[in-house]
């Protein structure tokens, strides 16, 4: 995640204040100064760590603190208290207008932020929804932008509006607009032009657009990996034509991730959503508390619990619970699993959800590498239907064909039948010690 190396500096400053019995106002100011340090170097803004910084210091060297019972715990508390409010504390959801009325959700940004793949990732979640949105191609200058748009909207299954080059970007979006309502369509994304830098001409575009249609939302779409410049082209948006919000992209990638931390506090607007990785289904829902959480180190327990949720059919689940108590759980279970995994994004990304295990160091001392799924998968994938469903029908020639089909060594299949073997042995007990960890009717996969 983008914050890899903060939640490493922040994460030893609170080990050496936990280390401490009793607490001094100087060790107080001595952590307060290596947490300003770790900020800056992130990219926060200064003014925001500034006013960070000061803000923790002033309640942290309160009395009621520093002669608890546990005063280092009770700074690091109140530092995620801080870094809540800094981000804007509550969570900002996209609320529609009523049925009978169009939504209208103007997205914009730079080239290159990602706005016409979150645009479709947006829709896409939307749709989820039970909703019926409308993509509506207005950037007519970069070139095979309506393409793009056009595959995206495929890969979710959203429609498409698009009247080509030679029309005017507020012309497309109004003709939309009526294509919207005569087709009982009430929410309508518009995937604006972007520019390489903040100009008159796109700012004036933008402008025309919401002076001819009732835009509900303009939303700006920025890259974290900016850093600073993110909060500066967020200030020159918000300043020029008025932005509703932001959407963070690119916030797993190797960034320092500051801008995350600054954009609520500079320009007074939250961040709606926050893109993780390349999937159209890689859009989060911006939680503040739980990106504190995870920037901490402290883990984000909740947000692994609906990745679980949306990614684990609940009926399987139950049958599931009902093979491992009968322990007759086969390869074609052992499949679903591991497809249940990957849709919740493998076990590096489960991982990092869990507290300690936030940062990409404790991940590479495990040594966990998602493409290990790779091999068992396609040893299973070369089985017959029967040879899932019995595997004890499989003899060594049967296993040989295996192979073969894998492209592995017969020793892989042996390997993988034996723990397979071993694993139903176990079924039973499994099944007593995985009773206790349901939730809300549905099961983690692999215990968690």
């Amino acid at each position: 995640m983008a914050f890899d190396s903060l939640t490493d500096k922040l994460q030893n400053v609170f080990r050496k204040l936990r280390s401490k019995g009793t607490i001094t106002e100087a060790d107080v100011k001595e952590a307060m100064k290596e947490v300003k340090r770790a900020l800056l170097e992130a990219d926060v803004n200064f003014k925001v760590v500034k006013q960070f910084i000061n803000s923790v210091s002033e309640r942290a060297v309160g009395e009621e603190v520093l002669k608890g019972l546990n005063p280092g715990q009770m700074v690091i508390k109140i530092v995620k208290e801080e870094m809540d409010k800094l981000m804007g504390s509550e969570t900002t959801e996209l609320k529609l207008l009523p049925s009978n009325e169009i939504t209208i959700v103007m997205m914009c940004g730079l080239q290159g932020a990602g706005k016409t793949t979150t645009v479709a990732k947006l829709a896409g979640k939307f749709k989820n929804k039970g909703k019926k949105p409308l993509l509506v191609a207005c950037d007519v200058y970069r070139p095979a932008a309506i393409k793009q748009l056009e595959i995206n909207g495929e890969k979710v299954g959203v429609p498409v509006f698009s009247m080509g080059d030679g029309h005017k970007p507020v012309n497309i979006a109004k003709a939309a607009i009526e294509h919207a309502a005569k087709n009982d369509i009430n929410l309508v994304f518009l995937d604006t032009a972007g520019r390489l830098h903040v100009d008159e001409d796109m700012m004036n575009e933008l402008a025309e657009i919401k002076e001819n249609l009732n835009v509900t939302y303009t939303i700006l779409t920025v890259d974290a990996m900016t850093g600073q410049d993110a909060v500066n082209v967020a200030t020159s948006f918000n300043d020029k034509i008025g932005i509703d919000g932001v959407i963070l992209t690119k916030l797993d990638g190797d960034t320092r991730g500051g801008a995350a931390l600054s954009i609520k506090a500079v320009t007074g607007k939250p961040i709606l959503y926050a893109g993780m990785g390349e999937k159209l289904t890689d859009l989060e829902q911006f939680y503040p508390d739980r990106m504190a959480s995870r920037i901490l180190g402290m883990g984000d327990v909740e947000s692994l619990i609906e990745k679980a949720q949306s990614a684990i059919d609940e009926e399987k689940a139950k049958e599931m619970e009902e093979k491992f108590k009968k322990a007759s759980f086969d390869f074609n279970d052992f499949l679903d699993q591991m497809e249940q995994m990957e849709k919740m994004g493998g076990m590096n990304d489960i991982l990092k959800m869990l507290p300690g295990f936030g940062n990409k160091k404790q991940l590479q001392n495990l040594e966990i590498d998602d493409n290990a799924m790779n091999m068992p998968k396609a040893i299973i994938l070369s089985m017959t239907k029967q040879e899932r469903s019995h595997p004890e029908i499989i003899n060594p020639s049967r296993k040989k064909r295996i192979a073969d089909g894998a492209g592995v060594p017969i020793s892989e299949v042996n390997k993988l039948i034996k723990q397979f073997e071993q694993s139903r042995k176990m079924m039973k007990q499994m099944s007593g010690m995985m009773g206790g960890k349901r939730r809300g009717g549905f099961k983690l996969p692999f215990g968690f």
